[in-house]
């Protein structure tokens, strides 16, 4: 079932779960290349898996990782790598199983788990991995047929299973579209596999789940056969990867699953809530006019950048140029364009943590990803006029571009703009250029066509399934939460679970918000409380339950948790649930 897997060991300084890198490494400068134009795959794995930290979790040094919750031990172990299809998928999408050298043999477990966003295949470590490897547990990783993967067809070059690039032909691609121009700009296997991988993210969770299992075959041969009966899995992510996880335990039909532990979730239930692209969407275009209201005083990276006139002055003139505004003054268009998000369900804590969204373009961003995938459409041909191309420094090539190229699969989140791709399109040459494009975006979903049928049919194919009878569930998210707001998604699903007489338990952290990354920056830091940690302790409490037959714990706000401040994490201002 599983062909062409690349075997690796990692000891001696380099092991599973930081690469030899440590906690304080992980959170300093990138890891160097000996030869920036050809890192090894030793090299970029490393590098890999030190972004794949950093875009989770708070390593700061005020963030209590290592100190209050968490730690990053020696592991090691080995590595077992490669692509496999669903059926009738276009693309394949990449599985990686960490088995630890001192797996525990008695306690048999599995971790699975998805990559965060549109993350690489190490997307999630710094959950699963870090709870689940220092513990002797195997970890099995799915990228959920997203990641950095990309396809470059000005040399007709991809990533190899090693993680460096190859020419088409030469190697195994993880990603490989076939008969582009060499002008098409760079494929992303989210945006253009042709596949809608998200309608198949439980699947692929399961997938992952079966190839762990098959892995610690391979690694114990005198123990095998590994199976749900004799192995307990636990299927845990954060953000797309929770949704993953949720969507998968709807698709275990043949009950593989012992438990599942998702932190906010990017999830959809049946007749209730609002899928991510309709929200997303709607911020991209109505929260950046929104930002100039007095409820944006101060909140963190709401007006970035400011000048003269700012940007939130732009953007609400233009929607009044459009018809979409009636105030007359910025502050009445301000009001009136957050008045609007209020009424379609934002509530003000969510609101200005997606601010940062705002400012910093992501909104945008990911709904071009999300458009071109739901509509199926290949690099040269995205909707609404948008590309990903290379941008050149003065518009010339120069040696710079290989270097970026070489480090795509090891830095890349999988949605540009980032390390020399530019998003391209959508734009004007009015003082708002972006709003063209976010309109555009806007009505692939709320207008009528036949291009709205088909992204609207794509999204319907992403909505939860129903899980079994008396599978553990717990949900874990932040009630400021910007980016997936818990009114628009975690309550909405556990209100369908509980309706469907299943018993999900749900614990929403106060101060809690989207990216613990974050949280390394001082204004943020002092507003918010990680999510990380009490994802660490709903594991604890799910592996307690399965094992030993503890009672579930009863849902939590969880309501001593408080904001950082400007000091540090500490036990008292965390305030885990009691183990």
């Amino acid at each position: 079932m599983f062909r062409g897997v690349l075997e690796t060991h990692h000891r001696h300084g380099d092991d599973l779960l930081s690469a030899g890198l440590r906690l304080p490494a992980l959170a300093g400068a990138p890891a160097k290349f000996a030869n920036p134009a050809t890192p090894t795959p030793a090299e970029l794995r490393r590098r890999a898996i030190q972004s794949s930290w950093r875009g989770i979790a708070d390593l700061g040094p005020l963030g209590g990782y290592g100190s209050v919750y968490g730690a990053v031990p020696d592991v090691p172990g080995r590595e077992f790598t490669t692509g496999v299809r669903l059926p009738g998928a276009r693309h394949p999408h990449r599985v990686l199983a960490q088995v630890p050298d001192a797996f525990d043999h008695e306690s048999r477990c599995l971790v699975v788990t998805a990559s965060s966003g549109s993350r690489g295949v190490y997307g999630p470590i710094a959950l699963a991995g870090a709870w689940g490897l220092p513990r002797g547990f195997a970890v099995a990783y799915t990228d959920k047929g997203t990641g950095a993967g990309y396809f470059d067809p000005s040399d007709n070059s991809g990533v190899a299973l090693d993680g460096t690039r190859a020419k088409a032909g030469e190697a195994a691609l993880e990603f490989e579209p076939k008969d582009l121009a060499a002008d098409a700009g760079i494929a992303t296997k989210h945006a253009h596999s042709g596949d809608n991988p998200e309608a198949d993210w439980g699947r692929h969770v399961l997938q992952a789940a079966r190839f762990g299992l098959a892995m610690l075959d391979r690694a114990f041969p005198d123990e095998a056969p590994f199976t749900p009966q004799n192995t307990k899995i636990i299927a845990t992510g954060i953000s797309n990867g929770g949704g993953a996880v949720l969507r998968a335990a709807g698709d275990d039909t043949d009950g593989i699953l012992s438990a599942v532990v998702a932190l906010e979730p990017n999830i959809h239930a049946p007749g209730r809530g609002r899928p991510f692209y309709d929200y997303a969407t709607e911020a991209a275009v109505w929260l950046p006019a929104a930002l100039g209201a007095p409820e944006f005083d101060g909140v963190p990276f709401a007006r970035v950048g400011m000048v003269s006139p700012p940007a939130w002055a732009l953007r609400g003139a233009s929607l009044r140029a459009h018809g979409k505004l009636s105030g007359a003054t910025p502050q009445m268009q301000s009001s009136e364009a957050l008045a609007k998000l209020r009424a379609s369900g934002w509530r003000d804590e969510a609101l200005k943590a997606a601010a940062s969204s705002a400012s910093l373009d992501v909104w945008r961003a990911v709904s071009v990803a999300y458009a071109s995938a739901y509509l199926r459409r290949g690099p040269a041909d995205m909707p609404c006029g948008f590309s990903y191309r290379i941008q050149h420094a003065a518009a010339v090539a120069t040696p710079i571009d290989a270097v970026l190229r070489a480090a795509w699969w090891a830095d890349g989140s999988g949605v540009p703009p980032h390390a020399g791709i530019g998003l391209e399109g959508g734009t004007d040459l009015s003082l708002d250029p972006t709003l063209p494009g976010c309109l555009c975006l806007r009505e692939l979903w709320a207008g009528k066509g036949r291009d709205t049928e088909k992204l609207r049919k794509s999204v319907a194919a992403t909505l939860a399934g129903l899980p079994r009878e008396n599978l553990p569930i717990f949900v874990v998210h932040g009630t400021d939460d910007g980016l997936i707001p818990v009114a628009f998604s975690s309550e909405p699903y556990v209100a369908w679970l509980r309706a469907s007489g299943r018993s999900p338990v749900f614990w929403k952290v106060p101060h809690a918000q989207h990216f613990d990354a974050f949280l390394a920056f001082p204004d943020f830091g002092d507003r918010h409380a990680p999510l990380l940690p009490f994802g660490y302790a709903a594991l604890d409490r799910a592996w307690a339950h399965i094992t030993t037959g503890r009672p579930l714990p009863e849902d939590a706000l969880v309501r001593d948790t408080q904001p950082r401040g400007p000091g540090a994490v500490t036990a008292k201002t965390l305030a885990l649930p009691s183990s």
